[in-house]
């Protein structure tokens, strides 16, 4: 399904000139510098050029606006917005930002609602962001008020392009942005789609931290394979992500933005490592056990061959199937320094009760305190402290040299070159 829709005031495209001291490094494949991640010009650069670019930016799922007059708070880049289901059925995604004076309008996370006023002068706005009344719009006793030449219709909220994915949200500023399934690639969709089949979905609960890092590392945590085996001591020790697994690390073709990390679990509960594997591995500890193996159950319940699939979406969008818990990120950029993420946690309608004790048990894995969630967030902190505190300049990308996109093995780093040689084009740099 995909809902075109009127975009007000886009910002043509346009070449900027170089941001000052942004040079990328003459080996560009191999190299990041430590501008990125700590440039507020690049910041403002990147809010423009990628997440009101020609990109389709996550915003909800629809089991979170499921009637008419349903909302919830939202964001694409740091700008905060409104995805509304009108009266007619239809889904709208307008700018959190009153057309009068600017303030932000909508206070809520979630709710139902007829209308949306603004609590600084009380303009309204229909549940498609049409402006619908302003108080004292003739002024009082024939003095003050608009002008005659006034139209409530000129004065909306700023709207953007809206589209759907079996149940899943996406907004765009861009009227020229392709339609979802074009954007989504091929090799992405199968895994979307296996999450996303159709069924309806039933909300399970919500997380929601900050991180002390850009919002690029978190998709670069998700491209990279090489870290999950020598980090998560959980994973290595109960056979979810271990070296020698079946496994892959698949990145579109189109424009190498996307990837996803999966992986197949053994039949056995707990993970055997060979001792060669075990001396490169300080993160596995023999002899740990669960004194609930619930936790480790697998329910093969997916048209795939994998039990783990950590899929990123470019630009704001982590679709995470680790056995049977499901859930979807939310990248929420909050200067160069920090970013915000908003996980959202979720079944099937059809699920059984045991089932979604299940999911819920294995939700543990994640979150800002999750088993596997506190070592990539502690991880990240460290990264920005050190880039934006060392008289370094340069971070090393060299596992599997030379190669880009698709890669078999975890000992890689192929898809985060594939992602920052698309940054480099869409940025200038």
């Amino acid at each position: 399904m995909y809902q075109s829709q009127t975009v007000i005031g886009i910002t043509p495209a346009r070449k900027d000139p170089p941001l000052q001291g942004c040079t990328w490094p003459e080996d560009a494949l191999h190299f990041v510098p430590d501008w990125v991640y700590t440039s507020q010009a690049v910041y403002e650069q990147e809010q423009d050029r990628i997440f009101r670019g020609k990109t389709w930016n996550y915003v909800a799922l629809e089991a979170e606006v499921p009637e008419p007059g349903s909302y919830k708070r939202s964001y694409v880049g740091a700008v905060p917005v409104v995805v509304s289901r009108a009266e007619d059925g239809g889904l709208h995604v307008f700018e959190n930002r009153c057309a009068h004076r600017g303030a932000e309008f909508c206070r809520h996370g979630q709710g139902k609602t007829k209308e949306f006023v603004c609590p600084y002068h009380q303009w309204s706005y229909d549940l498609k962001g049409n402006l619908q009344g302003v108080p004292f719009k003739r002024g009082v006793n024939k003095a003050g008020g608009m002008p005659r030449d006034f139209r409530n219709e000129e004065h909306g909220l700023r709207k953007l392009n809206v589209t759907t994915r079996h149940g899943v949200i996406f907004a765009s500023y861009s009227d020229d942005v392709e339609p979802i399934e074009e954007y989504l690639t091929p090799e992405m969709l199968v895994d979307f789609d296996a999450v996303f089949p159709g069924r309806p979905l039933k909300l399970l609960g919500y997380y929601r931290n900050e991180l002390p890092c850009n919002w690029k590392m978190y998709h670069e945590n998700l491209k990279d394979p090489y870290h999950a085996t020598l980090l998560h001591s959980f994973l290595v020790v109960f056979g979810l992500l271990v070296a020698g697994n079946k496994s892959a690390m698949t990145v579109d073709t189109v424009h190498g933005r996307h990837g996803t990390m999966a992986s197949a679990k053994s039949e056995e509960k707990y993970a055997t490592v060979s001792e060669e594997n075990k001396k490169e591995m300080r993160s596995f500890h023999d002899g740990l056990r669960l004194r609930d193996d619930r936790f480790l159950e697998y329910v093969k319940e997916f048209d795939s061959p994998w039990s783990v699939t950590m899929q990123t979406i470019w630009p704001n969008l982590i679709v995470q199937r680790e056995m049977n818990t499901l859930g979807v990120r939310h990248i929420i950029p909050n200067g160069p320094n920090s970013m915000i993420m908003q996980w959202t946690m979720f079944g099937y309608e059809d699920d059984t009760e045991e089932m979604q004790r299940h999911r819920l048990r294995q939700g543990n894995l994640m979150g800002p305190a999750g088993f596997l969630g506190l070592e990539d967030n502690e991880a990240m902190k460290f990264v920005q402290e050190g880039v934006r505190r060392s008289s370094t300049d340069l971070n090393v990308l060299k596992l599997e040299s030379g190669k880009l996109g698709t890669s078999e093995t975890l000992i890689s780093e192929a898809a985060i070159r594939s992602m920052y040689q698309y940054y480099r084009q869409v940025m200038g740099f």
